[in-house]
């Protein structure tokens, strides 16, 4: 069953946001993901919206999900995103 990574970035720090966003796609795409939607400018329907930027990634399961988070490489690039960011993400499952 598919599921979504849901992503919230409040980005504090650019340029090391920016490390974290070179080494992505080299990263990314060993992985069975696809990047749904990657926006700092969302239109908000209900509620308030401090964040800088969302991310919305698919995956074909839980397990390739988690893979491609607590692979080795991911944790490289991740403490350039964590160091420039705050971030709430969810993994969410998909409708079969």
């Amino acid at each position: 069953m598919s599921v979504y990574i849901i992503a919230r970035f409040k980005i504090h720090d650019r340029g090391e946001y920016d490390k974290y966003s070179a080494g992505f796609s080299e990263v990314f795409k060993r992985f069975d993901g696809t990047m749904l939607s990657v926006d700092e400018d969302p239109t908000v329907l209900a509620g308030v919206w401090d964040d800088t930027r969302s991310v919305i990634i698919k995956f074909p399961s839980k397990e390739s999900a988690l893979a491609w988070m607590t692979s080795d490489d991911y944790q490289a690039i991740a403490k350039h995103r964590n160091a420039g960011s705050t971030v709430n993400s969810i993994l969410v499952q998909g409708l079969e």
